[in-house]
This record gives structure tokens, C-alpha cells and sequence, in this order.
């Protein structure tokens, strides 16, 4: 059930009380002695939902589990509150808590995430109506439009990485692309095809030419020409089998997820522009699918990039990293203060992280910082890995300017990294996000299914630098 966020407490609005594991004692008369008897000890993400004399909701508790510890603690216990949004019963509510609880704009955006579902394609009783929303005001001091920003952003890539390939390949990701700029006035164009190849986009071309639906570079502008230039670039492969070193059936079952980076990226470019930050913002997706056929770009192929690099194909399955180059020397030309690219790029990043940790790479000690305390206040987590040097010598070639892959097997996503630093120079701070872009289990914030990544923790950033225009 979706939560409608309200800025004032409705006169007949009902309380929520929070509770830590080992404190329900502090409740209420009433509501302790039901807590007794419905065993319930204040688990995070547990509600309870206490009856009146009549058998209706008179309040309910949320239980936020053990007191966390550390720098994470306050942002782990606000977004326990987005299970709220599936087990509290309609009508107007109100949170009592303390500050324990977290700060309540992220409490707010919490609730609203929790109501989160993919039902495109559910029919039937699966698509029944559900009951009336609750309302509920987050309390003091939380900000009801920037948590609806937040969610819509979120929603914006949740709902593109959820959508299959057969709805949404190269040519739809492109119109959702072009519905966003149109919805903020920006200026939009797009290279498709062979167009791409005489606009030296040989790589982008490569990767996308085997399939049915044409490559295409997507491309769009928005705010002052003078103002600070911050440039996204977002991994776009709308479905990757691998190409002619094909993926075993399993390792395709979530390929419609490898346009992630390209739907992380619309949603944090969403946030700068609804927000209006006085930056000069552009985007760019390379948008393909990795397909095979006659036309597929092989193993041992040399590719010669945008940049005039020559690329060895060490494996067809690392095809992320080639568009991305070419997208990376597009957007180095402008020399912006600052270039982001975001992509579901390897499963090394997985291994070592995990999936709920995306790592990243930068060289910008100033900006690494800034993003680690933003990433612990608004609990979306990141943590940076070392652009290694010495590991570049593993991306050598014999016959090319660089390989696409090592041979050893080693530090994937590092090494990863250091192949796009090459096509990086003019920029003042980049920064690279190998995310995951799935959420392989429910939690209070969302269910299963395609999730936002780090782009919470990016726009804190870009906010707290360059402010509203």
C-alpha cells in the first residue's frame, strides 16, 4: 500500500510509535501489554498494529531493531520506516519518535519508497485495487518535496531497469530519454546507426550493430550555457547475451538489468534538473544491445576507438566498457569540471562488495570524501576502490594500444576502471560507479526488482557544490 506524505498532522490522525528491539517496555499501558501478547519484541520493519475497543486501528508501532553503531547508524534505522508503507492501514497517521529515529526527510522518503511496485505487467486479481493510502506526517522538520524528488528519481530507474528488453531496447530507452529532456526543456538529439560510424562512434557501433534494434548515442543538454559543467554517462546495454562469447542461459536471466547505469543516470539527472542546481548538465547513454549475428564483432577483433585507441577484444562479453569509452571521449572534449559514468559493469564489483555496495573509483581525494559522508547521511552506501596503477600493465596487448580484458582473472573491476581512465583526460574530477542496479532481496525500501544506486548520494554532493540556479 502507497504512503501519501502529508506537512501537517491531521486533526484525527492516529500515532506511530518506534521502538528499539529490547525497549518495548517503554510503550504505552495498552499498547505494551498487546505487544506482550502478539510476541512482538520491536524487530526492524515489524508493525504493529494496535486495536481500539471497537476492533479498529488506534495506533501502531514500528519497530526499528538493535541501536545500530557507527557512521551508518542514523540512515539504516530512517529507512526501516518504509515498512510502514505495506503494513499500516489506511487513513491519517502521525510518527512519534525520537532522535534515534534518523533525520525525517530521509524517514519521509523512506515511506514513500516502501510503497514501490512494478505491476506493469499484472492482471487479473493481481492488479485489484488496494485499499485507500494512509497519509502520514513524517514529522518536524521533514521536507515533503524534496522526499517525493527522491522518489520519483528512484522510481524513474527502478521502473526502467524492471521493464524486459522486448519493451524496452535500444529505441525505447531512447524515447525515455527523450520524454525526461522534453519534460524539463532540454535540448536533445541522437546518433543512431551508421550515423554513429561517420560521427566517430566506431566502438558504440561495434557492440550494437548484430542486433535488430540499431545502436544509438543519446545525448541531451539542460541549464546555462556559463554555469559549472557536470556530465553523466550512463552504460545503456538495453540486453547483453554476451555476443560470440555467449553467456550460459542463467548468466542472461537478468541481462534486461544492464542498462542500469543508463537508468541511474536519468534518474540522478531527473533530481539536477527538478531541482534546478546551477549547473550546465549533459547526459549521455550509448544505447545497444550486445546481440549475435553475422554482424557481431568478434574475439581478436581490433576496434579503433573515438579517441584513436586501438582496442584488442580479449571477450565480447566486455562490451560495456567499449561504448562507454567512446561516450567518455565525447564528454572529456568539453573539459567539465565533472564526469560521471555509472554502469552494471562487472561481477568482480559483486565478489567484493557485494550487492548492495557499489564501489567507485576516482582520483579526487576532495570529491571521494565529500561523497562518503554524503553516502553515510542519506544511507545510500558507496565505498571507493583504488585505481591500482600498477594493474593497467594486465590490460596489455600485442597487437593493439590496450586489451578489453586481462588474462589472469584478477581485480575486474578495478581494472575495469583503469580501461576507462584512458579515455579520460581533460576533465577536472572523474569518477566511475560499478553498480548492480538490482535489489536481490525485499526490504523495507523496496521489493525484489530493479534499484537506484548512489544517486542519492551523488546529487547530496552536486547540491551541497553548486546549490539552486
Amino acid at each position: 500500500m502507497p504512503i501519501t506524505l502529508s506537512s501537517t498532522p491531521g486533526a484525527a490522525s492516529r500515532p506511530v510509535r518506534t521502538v528499539f528491539s529490547g525497549e518495548v517496555e517503554t510503550l504505552p499501558d495498552g499498547e505494551r501489554q498487546w505487544a506482550r501478547t502478539m510476541r512482538f519484541g520491536g524487530e526492524a520493519g515489524a508493525v504493529l498494529v494496535v486495536p481500539g475497543a471497537k476492533g479498529e486501528a488506534q495506533s501502531a508501532v514500528l519497530g526499528l531493531g538493535r541501536p545500530a553503531k557507527g557512521e551508518w547508524a542514523a540512515g539504516a534505522t530512517a529507512l526501516a520506516f518504509g515498512a510502514l508503507a505495506g503494513k499500516l492501514p489506511g487513513g491519517a497517521w502521525h510518527v512519534e519518535t525520537d532522535e534515534r529515529a534518523g533525520d525525517p526527510t530521509l524517514r519521509a522518503l523512506a515511506m514513500l519508497l516502501g510503497g514501490y511496485r512494478f505491476s506493469r505487467y499484472k492482471g487479473g486479481d493481481s492488479a485489484a485495487a488496494a485499499d485507500a493510502p494512509g497519509e502520514v506526517f513524517a514529522g518536524d522538520g521533514a521536507d515533503v518535496a524534496e522526499a517525493r524528488r527522491l522518489a520519483e528519481a528512484v522510481f524513474l530507474a527502478r521502473d526502467l531497469i524492471n521493464t524486459p528488453t522486448n519493451d524496452l531496447g535500444p529505441a525505447e530507452l531512447e524515447a525515455a530519454a527523450r520524454s525526461l529532456a522534453s519534460e524539463f526543456g532540454a535540448a536533445f538529439s541522437v546518433t543512431t546507426g551508421d550515423e554513429l560510424l561517420a560521427q566517430n562512434f566506431p566502438m558504440i557501433h561495434a557492440v550494437g550493430r548484430a542486433s535488430a534494434s540499431a545502436p544509438r548515442l543519446i545525448d541531451f543538454s539542460w541549464g546555462r550555457a556559463d554555469a559549472p559543467k557536470v556530465t553523466l554517462v550512463g552504460k545503456g546495454v538495453c540486453f547483453d547475451t554476451g555476443g560470440l562469447d555467449i553467456k550460459p542461459s542463467s548468466g542472461m536471466l537478468l541481462m534486461k538489468k544492464d542498462m542500469g547505469g543508463a537508468a541511474n543516470v536519468l534518474g540522478l539527472a531527473r533530481l539536477v534538473m527538478a531541482s534546478g542546481l546551477a549547473v550546465r548538465l549533459r547526459v549521455l547513454i550509448p544505447a545497444v544491445e550486445n546481440s549475435i549475428g553475422g554482424a557481431a564483432f568478434r574475439p581478436g577483433d581490433v576496434l579503433t576507438s573515438r579517441k584513436g585507441r586501438t582496442v584488442e577484444i580479449g571477450n565480447t562479453d566486455a562490451e560495456g566498457r567499449l561504448v562507454l569509452a567512446d561516450a567518455l571521449d565525447l564528454a572529456d572534449s568539453e573539459e567539465p569540471e565533472i564526469i560521471v559514468d555509472m554502469a552494471t559493469l562487472t561481477g568482480a564489483a559483486r565478489v567484493a562488495l557485494g550487492p548492495e555496495v557499489p564501489p567507485f573509483y576516482t582520483a579526487d581525494k576532495g570529491f571521494a570524501a565529500a561523497l562518503g559522508d554524503s553516502a553515510a547521511r542519506v544511507a545510500d552506501p558507496v565505498w571507493q576502490l583504488p585505481l591500482w596503477q600498477p594493474y593497467a600493465e594486465n590490460l596489455a596487448s600485442k597487437i593493439a594500444d590496450v586489451n578489453n580484458v586481462t588474462s589472469d582473472g584478477f581485480a575486474g573491476s578495478i581494472t575495469a576502471a583503469l580501461f576507462l581512465e584512458g579515455f579520460v583526460e581533460k576533465a577536472r574530477i572523474w569518477a566511475h560507479f560499478d553498480i548492480y542496479g538490482w535489489r536481490p532481496k525485499a526490504a523495507p525500501i523496496g521489493p525484489v526488482g530493479g534499484e537506484a544506486q548512489a544517486i542519492r548520494a551523488l546529487y547530496d554532493v552536486l547540491k551541497k557544490r553548486y546549490g539552486a540556479r
